[in-house]
């Protein structure tokens, strides 16, 4: 099983935008019995709460739902737990330290590592643009999925 662990600042925006996108991509591949996919934030600011309502209205837009999720913070059980843990910042990866360490097995990316521009997942809490986010969370994504596929699920 594949691991994946998607991480934002405050698990309420990006991360579950990644999350939701990433279990509908396996579940239309068919093989989402082969993941195990979550997100979680590097603060405590939003813990409890619910997925933002613009990023849950711009996933409803594409028919997928993130209903339940509730917004938590990193764990350094989660360094151990996940194959992947995908940033959507340098911030966050900087704030992933204290959880991850150096990351010495190598398990820690930001998440357009796997397109063809790699940076930073828009941030749509201060741009306001959660359609520019979408497409970058979605792009990313699919490129994970093309790399992961490609060393045969």
């Amino acid at each position: 099983m594949v691991k994946i662990l998607f991480v934002c600042h405050g698990n309420i925006c990006r991360s579950p935008m990644a999350e939701f996108v990433m279990k509908d991509i396996v579940k239309k591949k068919r093989v989402a019995s082969k993941f195990e996919i979550a997100s979680c934030a590097t603060s405590t600011e939003a813990i409890g709460e619910t997925v933002y309502p613009p990023a849950k209205k711009k996933l409803a837009e594409h028919n997928i739902s993130c209903a339940g999720k509730i917004a938590r913070q990193m764990t350094k059980a989660d360094y151990k737990d996940y194959d992947y843990i995908i940033a959507m910042d340098r911030n966050n990866l900087r704030n992933m330290a204290r959880f991850a360490g150096d990351d010495p097995d190598k398990k820690v990316s930001l998440l357009m590592d796997y397109t063809n521009r790699p940076g930073d997942v828009r941030d749509p809490w201060y741009t306001g643009d959660f359609e520019e986010t979408w497409k970058d969370i979605l792009e990313g994504c699919l490129g994970l999925f093309e790399r992961l596929e490609g060393a045969k699920l």
